[in-house]
């Protein structure tokens, strides 16, 4: 069995971070009598001067890439299609917001110390796009980090203080440094990297490609 480390750049704000992933793991499904794989998130803001109380999301849209309606529908739509070939479920009707999402990178850390990162990262994703709660709300945000069994209390006194503040700025200056400016970005035993929400036949042909190279 072929070992993978896979480091992957994301923010819980991006939806082609979720379409990549879960074609990650259909590709890994695939190969799962060759590969076993080991995945770690890193913390990466799209949006680092959001105010805490966030933006209306087709407003800061707009206003961050000068989106007219029909391109933020054309978008939207692709965005739709994408999520429903990945097996993941985008909510697009009701109010959705942006937020600042540095407190979720926080507790990430931490929750990569209690073995539970994956799972968090991806009950962000359902909370943020499936489920529009507002992660910036600390009582939703409660609720989803002891919905994957952490503890609440601790993660409210991890939100309180200036926990995990340094980790994550660290990583986030370390990534800059490596030249990464967009997300999702999929690093593979620390030397090769994809980027972007890619299909599934990408991640198999790249894992192939890469063992191919390593047993030369």
């Amino acid at each position: 069995m072929k070992k993978l480390k896979i480091d992957i750049v994301s923010d819980v704000m991006c939806p082609w971070c979720v379409i990549g992933y879960k074609n990650l793991e259909t590709a890994l499904a695939q190969l799962s009598d060759e590969f076993d794989a080991e995945i770690s998130w890193k913390p990466f803001e799209l949006n680092p001067d959001m105010p805490i109380e966030g933006q209306d999301l087709n407003e800061h849209l707009t206003q961050k890439y000068g989106l007219t309606e029909e391109q933020s529908d054309a978008n939207r739509k692709h965005i739709l299609e994408m999520g429903e070939k990945a097996g993941f479920t985008f909510n697009l009707d009701g109010k959705r917001i942006m937020i600042n999402s540095f407190d979720l990178h926080r507790l990430l850390t931490w929750a990569a110390a209690e073995g539970k990162q994956t799972a968090l990262k991806l009950a962000f994703f359902k909370a943020h796009f499936t489920d529009l709660l507002y992660l910036n709300d600390e009582e939703s945000l409660l609720s989803v980090v002891q919905s994957v069994g952490l503890d609440k209390v601790r993660a409210k006194e991890i939100l309180a203080s200036g926990e995990y503040f340094q980790e994550v700025r660290s990583e986030q200056n370390k990534l800059q440094q490596m030249g990464i400016t967009s997300v999702p970005t999929f690093i593979i035993n620390d030397e090769y990297a994809l980027t972007g929400g890619q299909p599934s036949d990408a991640f198999v042909q790249a894992f192939k490609q890469i063992a191919e190279q390593n047993s030369q």
